[in-house]
């Protein structure tokens, strides 16, 4: 396996809490993709030594990995938004945000990678809704809240994505230089949201390509119902203040 430092034009942020069961096998699901990603892990301070697996793969698969290390446990969206902020100024041209535990393939970030940097888009969601529902081993209960929330939250807001609140996003370098990511206000999983919202009224060219989205094998599930109705309020916020200010046009540019 090709293992020179030399730098991808793609990375993957992964937040992790707690994944010591995922963190290696994710990491080297990535690194042996036939296009080449780097990694980026953020890790809040696992106790299960998380982030001690992490750094024996940045001595592994040297250049390739990276890694973040916080103080504690300070919600989904400052991880991404700190991860945002380390790639832009490492100059990655797509940068996509996928959980640690298989619940998004790593095998589909290479078609992601190619809508951004060949066909154009500005934003790549991998939905689980675009072509139906495609989940496996979540109880009805929980896509049916998935669902719905989806649903809702394009009514309420008028953006044209179907799975609105998807964390497999990547993004080319442009859409996170121009959104003001020092004022995304949400911490949960409401951020996957607002960041869409906000990069659909900027101009940004959204594409969904569909996944199949298979709950998590081993570790634990960091979601709750409090998740679902952080998103089921935030996005009436979001269309309120969207009302009372003007947004530059990226649609042309």
């Amino acid at each position: 396996m090709d293992q020179s430092p030399i730098r991808s034009d793609s990375l993957v942020i992964i937040p992790m809490y707690n994944e010591r069961e995922n963190a290696a096998a994710i990491i080297d699901a990535v690194i042996g993709l036939p296009v080449r990603f780097d990694v980026l892990v953020i890790d809040d301070n696992s106790p299960d030594g998380t982030a001690a697996i992490v750094q024996s793969k940045m001595d592994e698969y040297p250049g390739r990995v990276q890694l973040i290390s916080r103080a504690g446990k300070l919600g989904l969206g400052t991880a991404y938004i700190a991860g945002f902020k380390h790639a832009l100024t490492q100059h990655y041209e797509f940068i996509c945000e996928m959980d640690a535990d298989f619940s998004h393939n790593p095998q589909d970030l290479v078609r992601m990678r190619a809508e951004a940097l060949e066909n154009g888009a500005d934003v790549v969601v991998g939905s689980r809704y675009v072509t139906g529902v495609n989940v496996v081993n979540w109880p009805m209960g929980r896509v049916l809240m998935s669902y719905f929330a989806s649903k809702y939250v394009r009514l309420v807001t008028g953006i044209d994505v179907h799975d609105t609140t998807a964390g497999f996003v990547g993004y080319r370098r442009r859409v996170l230089e121009a959104l003001p990511l020092d004022d995304i206000r949400f911490k949960g999983y409401a951020f996957q949201i607002e960041m869409k919202f906000t990069a659909a009224k900027y101009g940004f060219h959204i594409v969904e390509i569909p996944i199949i989205f298979v709950n998590r094998m081993l570790g634990t599930s960091k979601m709750n119902t409090g998740i679902f109705g952080e998103a089921m309020f935030g996005v009436i916020r979001l269309k309120w203040d969207s009302l009372f200010r003007e947004y530059p046009d990226y649609s042309r540019k």
